[in-house]
């Protein structure tokens, strides 16, 4: 059961980066895709989340600039994050789970799988 994340990179302001949460071992279709961020001293994040029945969820700082969207045959989630600024620089984490209230899966709860991290750096 793994989770990777994949697709940051260097971008300069204004920009725009698709990441990708590849899943293997476990099927996608079930769970919840949640992607957070992290910047060190800070606290981690929840950027988005996408439900088994595709609902989405955007943290008031990425709404209208990320979205969020899942193949399920491919077992693959994605952000795609457009106007990208510097606050936007973090390591980017994708995770699933069962959680379903977004009060909760931005906080992480419910989010019982997690990928190793991307970075993103929004930089001119």
């Amino acid at each position: 059961v793994q989770l990777q994340a994949s697709g940051g990179g260097l971008v300069q302001p204004g920009g725009s980066l698709r990441l990708s949460c590849a899943a293997s071992g476990f099927t996608l279709d079930y769970y919840t895709i949640g992607w957070f961020r992290q910047v060190p001293g800070k606290e981690r994040e929840g950027v988005s989340c996408i439900t088994s029945d595709g609902k989405t969820y955007y943290a008031d700082s990425v709404k209208g600039r990320f979205t969020i969207s899942r193949d399920n045959p491919k077992g693959t989630g994605y952000l795609e994050m457009n106007s990208l600024k510097p606050e936007d620089t973090a390591v980017y984490y994708c995770a699933t789970g069962y959680g379903s209230t977004w009060s909760f899966v931005a906080r992480g709860y419910g989010m019982d799988t997690w990928g190793k991290g991307t970075q993103v750096t929004v930089s001119s």
